[in-house]
């Protein structure tokens, strides 16, 4: 066996021998207290990112669905996610929610190719990373985090990152967005239930969980929305006649070395027993309305003392002598009768603010009217609701199963939509991503999913669309397993979303049509001034309606397509407002000028598809003048749209 290698160790440099990079990280480090996640190759994966060319969008409406407009709405992109964010440059800083599930790094479960080290524009998608891999880890730190950077430049000032893990990079991935986006700016670790059965042979733990990093932009922009209160909430909370709306809460409350004399002894009317906080706790509600509320089941109570001191002592927490004297609520009559009353109002009445779980033989509980409460309910960080009978709010324990649904129903969901074949055996649950997109995500707002996979996140967006008549858009980025000649972007990502959309399940029993849509768009050729002026019309219509933004304030008009078939020589498309977007374009070859007889076809073009009198024009030149034009040159403008550098490109004219 050979003799392991030594690494030397190299001597600190001095602060004029460092370069631009090292200097930065440097006074980041400091910054942040000293503490930075390091690993070899980090230097380099800082810089990657702005290498990454951004590419031309080549729309295939095979794979789209939904009308034109709806389709202008959203993006599902067939292709590598770090060269998708580059080229979606007009969305920078105004994405609200990036909601991802990204490679946990479980053994080949994702590629790395040792040339985007020093080239992130390469094609090759590398090779499987196994289990067996001893740099595992950090090759998939290095593919994290230029991918990680450019999800933060994407983000509004007050967006959010959640971001889905499991045990495997839980830690590394915490400390990489701890630097990235700072400490202060982690608003929770969100732990949910994967799975509800345990499993006999999974050595000393069952890994039943998986987490959700939220990060924000800025804390202090973020919004974090309550969760709204649903019918079925009203429905769950409201078994007696009472006509006000009601949720059920604890009638007790922690510490009760600070309310000794609210620890007492309260008798079940049908059961007579004698019940007490449980241990360290106090009755929530002081004793003169609890009284008045017992009375409410019609028994007789009365205020009586017990020799109980040691009991409630001991449930306290002091000595004997500690405990002051308190009277128990007690029942002034037999209990037969107090039962056979009780019932009665149990069964046909409204139940006064203390009722008894298990149908009255239970513990006290208390009524807690909703037009009293919030209007919504503050998510928490773990989400479950299976420790309590009748939950008291919506994830006030944990998110479990029954609040964000669980991997197989994830599966189960994907299955009954495209069919069995699907090779998906994790799959995230809908109920999930439909309860983060509410908490994150304003009706109005943005959502992008870098790893898109089967498409939960835009299904999740269609679906909580159609229900609250919102307005929320996706972009989506997949690039499935083009090795395999398999990119499931088309065979099953857009396959879902176009059955969700049209309500074409391949289980019609469950099928609800969502509507909306969205434009089905891959990858092509790396964007340059030569690539530009190469391209045939079609093509740079694509370009220009996928790279389109008003520089000034960035704001994003809707450009929805018209085909050539409409019968129109330069009208390419309208946005929002009802302006024409025109298009000078007959190929590289043709003609590329905006001149007089264009103009006068544009304004001809306009008047029959009903459009403003206002027109926006992209060609080679400018020759002719007019008020109403807004003139964007080919290719200055687009290039600049992407956010290149012209100075570096052939072509330009200074």
């Amino acid at each position: 066996m050979s003799a392991p290698q030594v690494r030397p160790i190299e001597p600190p440099k001095r602060l004029e021998d460092l370069t631009k990079e090292e200097l930065i990280a440097r006074l980041e480090s400091v910054h942040q207290g000293g503490i930075r996640i390091d690993f070899v190759g980090k230097a380099n994966a800082r810089t990657i990112a702005r290498k990454v060319r951004p590419r031309v969008l080549s729309t295939d409406p095979r794979f789209s669905a939904g009308l034109a407009d709806e389709r202008a709405k959203n993006l599902l992109i067939e292709g590598d996610n770090l060269q998708a964010m580059a080229t979606l440059y007009r969305e920078r800083g105004q994405v609200d929610l990036i909601l991802t599930d990204p490679p946990y790094n479980t053994g080949s479960d994702w590629r790395y190719n040792d040339k985007w080290e020093e080239d992130p524009n390469d094609t090759d998608v590398g090779d499987w990373v196994s289990a067996d891999d001893g740099a595992r880890h950090t090759k998939w730190m290095k593919f994290m985090w230029p991918r990680l950077q450019m999800m933060k430049e994407m983000l509004r000032p007050g967006g959010v990152l959640a971001i889905c893990i499991d045990f495997r990079e839980l830690f590394r991935l915490g400390q990489m967005l701890d630097e990235l986006f700072g400490e202060k700016n982690r608003l929770g670790i969100l732990n949910w239930q994967r799975t509800y059965s345990r499993t006999s042979d999974a050595g000393h733990l069952a890994v039943t969980t998986e987490y959700v990093l939220v990060y924000a932009h800025d804390e202090d922009k973020a919004y974090t929305a309550l969760l709204p209160r649903t019918d079925d909430d009203d429905a769950k909370g409201n078994p007696d006649a009472d006509p006000r709306a009601w949720t059920d809460g604890p009638a007790t409350a922690s510490n009760a070395k600070a309310h000794k004399s609210m620890v007492y002894a309260i008798q079940n009317p049908w059961t007579g027993d004698m019940l007490y906080p449980p241990q360290g706790s106090a009755w929530r509600y002081e004793q003169a309305s609890v009284l008045q509320w017992l009375a409410g089941w019609g028994c007789e109570y009365e205020l009586r003392e017990l020799d109980d001191q040691a009991q409630r002592a001991a449930l306290i927490g002091v000595g004997v002598n500690e405990v002051p004297e308190v009277q128990a609520i007690v029942l002034r009559e037999p209990v037969e009768d107090a039962q056979a009353k009780a019932q009665v109002v149990y069964d046909s009445g409204v139940w006064p603010r203390i009722f008894f779980l298990k149908k009255g033989r239970g513990r006290p509980r208390y009524k807690k009217y909703r037009d009293e409460l919030q209007a919504g309910l503050v998510p928490t960080t773990f989400w479950a609701d299976e420790d309590y009978e009748t939950p008291a709010e919506l994830g006030s324990v944990s998110w479990s199963h029954r609040d964000s649904g669980h991997s197989q129903q994830g599966v189960d969901e994907l299955t009954e939509i495209v069919g069995s074949g699907h090779e998906f055996k994790t799959v995230k649950p809908l109920k999930l991503f439909r309860k983060l997109v509410q908490i994150w995500c304003p009706a109005g707002g943005l959502v992008l999913d870098p790893f898109a996979g089967s498409g939960t996140t835009g299904h999740a967006v269609l679906a909580l669309n159609k229900e609250h008549d919102a307005d929320r858009r996706f972009i989506l980025i997949e690039q499935g397993r083009p090795d395999k000649g398999d990119s499931y972007a088309r065979s099953l990502t857009a396959d879902r979303l176009r059955r969700v959309v049209s309500g074409t399940y391949d289980k019609p029993r469950n099928a609800v049509a969502l509507g909306g849509g969205f434009r089905f768009a891959s990858l092509a050729k790396k964007v340059d001034a030569e690539a530009l002026l190469s391209m045939e019309r079609e093509e740079l219509a694509d370009t220009i309606i996928g790279s389109h933004f008003d520089a000034n304030g960035r704001s994003r008009p809707n450009l929805t397509h018209v085909p050539p078939s409409d019968g129109f020589e330069y009208l390419m498309a309208r946005n929002n407002a009802n302006e024409g977007f025109f298009l000078i374009w007959s190929g590289p070859n043709g003609k590329t000028n905006f001149d007089a007889e264009a103009y006068e076809q544009c304004v001809e073009e306009a008047e029959r598809a009903g459009l403003s009198q206002r027109y926006h024009v992209y060609g080679r030149l400018f020759l002719y003048q007019s008020a109403d034009v807004v003139f964007y040159p080919i290719p200055d403008r687009i290039l600049l749209d992407f956010g290149l550098d012209l100075r570096g490109e052939p072509y330009f004219e200074a």
